[in-house]
C-alpha cells in the first residue's frame, strides 16, 4: 500500500511538472508572437527620430523589457531549421533595441542598428560569446548537428539577447546613441552580461 501511494504521488508530481513546462513553453511562444507583432507595427510607423533627452528609465521597466525579449529569443532558438533561428533572433534583438531607443528617446535606424548587431554578436566580440550564427549553421550537420543545435541555440540566443540589452541600457543611460556606439569598448561588459544571460535563458528553457 505504501509503495502504491508513493507511486501515485510521484506520478502526480510528474504530471504537474509536465503541465508547468507546457505552460511556460506556451508563454514563451506567446512572447515571441508579441515581439513579431511589435516589430511589424513599429516598422509600419516608421523609424524613430527626434531630439535626445537622456531621460531616466526605471530599472524594473528595463529588466522586464529585456527578459521579455530573452523569452522570445529562447523560443526562436528552438527552431530546428538552420539559419531560420538566426534570422528570427535578429528580429527579436532589433525589436529590443527599438524599444530601448523609444524609452530613451534615441533616434533609431534599422540599417545602422543591424550593422551594430552584426559586429556585436559577430566578429568584433570574443568567439566564445559570439556564436549564434555558428550554432545555427551547426544544425546543417545531419542528426547530431540538429540535436546539438536545438539544445545549445536557445541558451546562446537568450544569453546574447540579454547581453545586448544590458550593454545598450548602460550605453544609453550614460548619454550614448547608436552613432556613438563602439563594440570594442564593451567587450568585457558584454562577456560578463552574456554569462549572466546564460543563467536567465537556462531558467526559461528548463
Amino acid at each position: 500500500m505504501k509503495a502504491e501511494k508513493e507511486k501515485k504521488t510521484e506520478e502526480k508530481a510528474e504530471k504537474q511538472a509536465k503541465e508547468t513546462t507546457q505552460t511556460e513553453k506556451m508563454e514563451t511562444l506567446s512572447t515571441t508572437e508579441e515581439i513579431m507583432k511589435d516589430e511589424k507595427t513599429d516598422k509600419q510607423a516608421g523609424e524613430t527620430s527626434g531630439e535626445i533627452t537622456g531621460k531616466e528609465v526605471s530599472e524594473e521597466k528595463l529588466d522586464k523589457l529585456i527578459r521579455h525579449h530573452v523569452y522570445g529569443a529562447v523560443a526562436v532558438g528552438l527552431l530546428p531549421v538552420p539559419l531560420a533561428d538566426f534570422a528570427g533572433l535578429t528580429v527579436v534583438q532589433l525589436n529590443l533595441l527599438r524599444k530601448l531607443a523609444q524609452l530613451y528617446n534615441i533616434p533609431f535606424s534599422k540599417g545602422l542598428v543591424k550593422n551594430i548587431l552584426s559586429s556585436m554578436v559577430g566578429g568584433a566580440l570574443p568567439t566564445a560569446v559570439s556564436g549564434p550564427l555558428a550554432v545555427s549553421i551547426s544544425k546543417f550537420i545531419p542528426a547530431i548537428g540538429t540535436t546539438a543545435g536545438v539544445v545549445t541555440m536557445p541558451i546562446v540566443a537568450g544569453a546574447t539577447t540579454y547581453a545586448v540589452g544590458k550593454v545598450f541600457v548602460q550605453h544609453f543611460a550614460s548619454g550614448g546613441t547608436f552613432l556613438t556606439f563602439n563594440p570594442e569598448k564593451v567587450k568585457a561588459y558584454y562577456t560578463e552580461m552574456f554569462k549572466e544571460g546564460e543563467k536567465v535563458a537556462a531558467s526559461v528553457k528548463s
